[in-house]
């Protein structure tokens, strides 16, 4: 008698070959269609009837924008970040990186604000127009702050460290 492994059962090949084509489980499938069933219903209940197609306008342009001039951008952007800190301190990277990253989200999602060229805020926020950018100015500023900080720490420790 030879000692041939037993062959797996065809469920377990066939998980495996899910995986391997979708890259995860089917549960994964299941719960992503799921939450995109529910977007797309609690979107049809709040919006008139009129409005989801500018919604669907804004998400295909953002989509589109993202993919082909930010991820270049940004790509470009830590390209050089890369060949500006080398191999002397590649963990000094990502403290450009972050406080970059946070003030980036925050100058999109309060663009308007920030720009200034909405009006209809200002009643809603009980605040003039032209305080919104020197904040995000100064919050920027505190990241960087602090991230150069955090660096500045790390490094002292990795000298004492390699002493």
């Amino acid at each position: 008698m030879t000692n041939t492994p037993n062959p797996a059962p065809s469920w377990q090949s066939a998980g495996l070959w899910w995986r391997r084509w979708y890259g995860a489980g089917p549960g994964h499938l299941l719960l992503t269609a799921a939450s995109l069933v529910l977007v797309c219903y609690a979107g049809l209940r709040l919006l008139d009837a009129d409005e989801w197609i500018t919604v669907v306008y804004w998400v295909v342009g953002a989509a589109l924008v993202h993919d082909l001039v930010l991820v270049p951008l940004y790509s470009a952007i830590d390209a050089g970040l890369r060949a500006l800190f080398g191999s002397r301190a590649p963990y000094l990277l990502n403290h450009v990186r972050l406080p970059a990253t946070a003030s980036a989200l925050l100058l999109l999602v309060w663009f308007p604000l920030i720009s200034g060229g909405v009006a209809r805020y200002e009643p809603a926020t009980r605040l003039p127009g032209d305080v919104f950018l020197v904040r995000w100015l100064l919050v920027t500023a505190a990241l960087f702050a602090v991230s150069l900080a955090v660096a500045a720490w790390r490094t002292l420790r990795r000298r004492q460290h390699d002493r």
